[in-house]
């Protein structure tokens, strides 16, 4: 496989960081993802990283720029290397290092989602730097809400590696939060700069950048976090079904649903929901630029990326894991708001948009979706 950094090396890196070692001050690693190392050049690439320094700080010592609206404090328990007692903390009772202890190993010191572990994966652990999230309770184009990044935390993800981190207090869970939007407008803010100095070929001086890079992606990209809350889908109380054929007359209206055309279910899922769908090759939006439209242009595209192109699985729903959660509101949301990244749309309402499916629908789907594996 044509990974920059071999598995065990990377296994290495990772339990040096995670453990506090007495090794130099780490740096975030630049997104190099799809460009070859000549097109950006070592000055382009200086002049990058010092602009993000100069705004945001360092793995060790965050930052926040006036009008980024991110808790310093919560930054700096979740940042830096993991403290020298057992529980994390310093002889002086601080916490520091939640995410190197907790996260890094998957997600990467950068959160670029290619940690020492992430090659070893099926699917690849999730890269934050695009600020894209899949499982959220916002229209499609919003980013999470804060409560579905803690969701996830507390769940996990089932089916894959991510686990659940319900044992970790309320104030370390928010301090993952918080960094988790750290390095994802970080990594916003990065792509910003990576179109301007290498696709744009624009030379500044680094407090011009560091200011560009302010206002154009730091500030735009915070922006959309804080509207984030009023992108949040409230579902409508589920119909009851207590009644005598309610329940069956439910999934019969959803099965119906599920086969029309424009739900567009079939297609990936297959008509019996046994992810056998028509739609065999499904990437998601991190995975989608590694692929060539001949498998000979894909092996020369894998040279740009750090991880080999991962194919998409579409949802077994016979086998009942659902990676958003398998409580009736998330299977509402995954149908309403769709799976952002990949190619699941969204069915229901949203701004402007009519929706191929009205919310009472969309609990029929539920019903279904959730007679499928109770039925095994």
């Amino acid at each position: 496989m044509a990974i920059r950094l071999t598995a065990w090396a990377a296994v290495l890196v990772g339990l040096l960081l995670s453990a506090g070692c007495d090794m130099p001050s780490p740096q975030f690693r630049l997104n190099t993802e799809g460009r070859a190392p000549e097109e950006i050049g070592p000055a382009r690439a200086d002049a990058i990283t010092e602009a993000l320094e100069k705004l945001l700080g360092t793995p060790d010592e965050p930052n926040v720029p006036e009008g980024v609206p991110l808790k310093i404090g919560q930054l700096r328990a979740a940042a830096g290397p993991v403290g020298s007692h057992s529980d994390g903390s310093d002889s002086d009772g601080s916490r520091t290092g939640l995410y190197r202890r907790h996260c890094v190993r998957c997600h990467g010191l950068s959160g670029d989602g290619a940690g020492p572990a992430a090659a070893m994966l099926n699917p690849y652990p999730r890269d934050f730097r695009r600020g894209i999230f899949k499982y959220t309770s916002t229209n499609a184009g919003a980013k999470p809400s804060r409560k579905d990044i803690k969701r996830t935390l507390l769940k996990g993800v089932p089916g894959t590696a991510m686990p659940s981190f319900v044992r970790l207090s309320q104030n370390d869970l928010d301090a993952l939060v918080e960094y988790v939007k750290y390095l994802s407008i970080r990594g916003e803010a990065e792509l910003y700069l990576l179109r301007l100095v290498v696709d744009e070929d624009e030379y500044l001086p680094l407090h011009e950048l560091a200011a560009a890079a302010l206002e154009e992606g730091l500030l735009p990209a915070a922006a959309l976090w804080e509207s984030a809350r009023s992108a949040v889908v409230t579902p409508p109380p589920e119909p009851p079904t207590d009644a005598p054929q309610s329940p069956a007359s439910s999934v019969a209206k959803g099965r119906e649903l599920y086969a029309q055309k424009d739900a567009q279910c079939v297609k990936c899922h297959g008509p019996n929901g046994e992810g056998d769908g028509e739609d065999a090759e499904l990437y998601d939006d991190w995975n989608k630029p590694k692929e060539g439209v001949t498998p000979e242009q894909t092996a020369k595209l894998a040279r740009l990326f750090t991880l080999p192109i991962q194919q998409l699985r579409p949802r077994n729903f016979h086998q009942g894991t659902y990676r958003g959660g398998d409580e009736p509101v998330d299977l509402y949301w995954r149908i309403h708001v769709g799976i952002k990244g990949t190619p699941m749309p969204a069915a229901g309402p949203a701004p402007g948009a009519a929706g191929v499916l009205a919310p009472e629908e969309i609990w029929h789907m539920v019903h279904y979706l959730q007679s499928l594996s109770q039925a095994e």
